[in-house]
């Protein structure tokens, strides 16, 4: 933990590597590796506690049928658990995918990029997005290696080919992927896109939204995430 001097008040901050692994997004800490998941509300892990940036966390060992096992089988990956939002939503973040770093704080950070308000539905993020136009609201999930979008429109975009994904309580799953240009905050995406099966598509509108915006986002970027000022910036 760190701080940051000069005439702005003391920022105490860790940086911990941030790995781009296997499609997925990992925050490494003390040498293991945690999957980092904004799209799961809870947190759960091999060890019953973790501390971060100075603050300690109890977990439980498993959440929605996944536990550090299962979990590592499912994305290809050795980790010791996933921070989802119960965690997440205690910082502000700085996940800077090309630098391989990730500035964890309990303070305020700085990023410069564009602003992107978020609303919450039990700690997993909403950001609005347009699709032709069409301004819609989508979860933000860091732990979608793809993105989703419900309804026929989706066909009409280019073939990206097929994907085989899974999600917690759900399972394994195929689908049809499209590349599907978006914007979110004013800035083209254009993102690997595919369909939820029936149960998760069930879910979405709970959140009134339209679908799910994947880590892809983060792939080319630096971009900060402060769930505490509800605020996104690309």
């Amino acid at each position: 933990r760190i701080g940051r001097h000069g005439n702005a008040p003391e920022v105490q901050m860790t940086t911990l590597p941030l790995r781009f692994t296997a499609g997925h997004l990992f925050l490494e800490i003390d040498g293991r590796l945690w999957l980092l998941d904004t799209g799961s509300p809870a947190s759960f892990g091999s060890e019953p506690s973790l501390a971060l940036d100075g603050e300690s966390f109890r977990l439980d060992p498993s959440a929605l049928g996944l536990d550090a096992a299962s979990l590592s089988t499912f994305v290809s990956v050795d980790c010791a658990g996933l921070l989802g939002g119960d965690v997440l939503s205690r910082f502000d973040l700085v996940l800077d995918v090309p630098g391989g770093t990730a500035r964890v704080s309990r303070d305020e950070l700085d990023h410069a990029g564009a602003e992107v308000p978020l609303d919450f539905l039990i700690d997993i993020p909403i950001v609005e997005a347009s699709v032709r136009g069409a301004r819609r609201r989508f979860f933000f999930d860091t732990g979608a290696q793809v993105s989703y979008l419900e309804g026929p429109a989706l066909a009409t975009f280019p073939p990206a080919g097929p994907f085989a994904d899974f999600y917690r309580g759900v399972g394994a799953f195929d689908t049809e992927t499209f590349t599907v240009d978006f914007e979110v905050g004013g800035l083209p995406f254009p993102l690997r896109t595919g369909s939820l099966p029936g149960l998760l598509a069930l879910t979405l509108p709970l959140g009134r939204c339209a679908g799910i915006l994947g880590n892809a986002l983060l792939a080319d970027r630096a971009v900060g995430y402060f769930p505490r000022r509800r605020r996104l910036v690309l």
